[in-house]
């Protein structure tokens, strides 16, 4: 008896010093299929999205004041200007055209193929529904940070005019020249914070003269 109970508790005593190691292998295995799965995921899902459908971006500077202002966080749609063109009052993101590894932030005044006169600081644009001009209403410029300008710009078939709201402090077309369409990261969808300014479509703006 004693003989049979010491082999039972050898047995015992061996069961349990490999078990531990057994549990340890299955944890390791479990992990390591975890992270497989999850880096799936990242390389299936979420990198497309962030890639071809939605890219956060961080305003600097005060260049589209008071609508945007430094650290507002904003998620950018990629994908929408696939599908139809940008359209005047839009807010995007593009890639700064004298320095592509640069990200700017600005408002869309002028279409391709329009004419975009500036005069003291109103904005008239002409095209082939407006022969006359309109006067573009810009409720969205605080009239603190205007700026006067004297200039006319004739736009291509993929170039668009973009001002910063802020025209005393915004590096834009008045300076560089038109924006070529394929420089356009894409608009600004969606406002995350500041918190007490959440909102979709933040800054966009619609005119109410006919055929723009």
């Amino acid at each position: 008896m004693l003989a049979d109970s010491h082999q039972d508790s050898l047995q015992v005593s061996e069961h349990d010093q490999h078990s531990p190691l057994k549990d340890g292998q299955h944890a390791v295995g479990s992990s390591t299929r975890n992270l497989i799965f999850f880096a799936l995921i990242v390389l299936f899902l979420v990198l497309p999205i962030r890639l071809w459908v939605a890219k956060p971006f961080i305003v600097s500077g005060a260049s589209m004041y008071p609508t945007f202002n430094t650290w507002h966080y904003l998620i950018i749609d990629q994908l929408s200007y696939r599908f139809d063109p940008p359209s005047r009052g839009d807010v995007i993101v593009f890639r700064f055209p004298q320095n592509p590894s640069r990200f700017f932030i600005k408002r869309i005044i002028g279409l391709p193929n329009e004419t975009v006169q500036l005069s003291g600081e109103s904005v008239t644009i002409f095209n082939s529904e407006n022969r006359e001009g309109f006067l573009l209403d810009e409720p969205y410029v605080d009239q603190s940070q205007q700026k006067e300008a004297d200039m006319i710009m004739n736009l291509g078939d993929n170039e668009y005019f973009v001002l910063g709201d802020n025209r005393k402090a915004s590096a834009d077309s008045r300076y560089w020249g038109p924006l070529e369409s394929d420089k356009i990261v894409g608009r600004a969808y969606l406002r995350l914070f500041p918190f007490t300014q959440v909102e979709v479509l933040p800054g966009a703006a619609s005119y109410r003269t006919a055929n723009q």
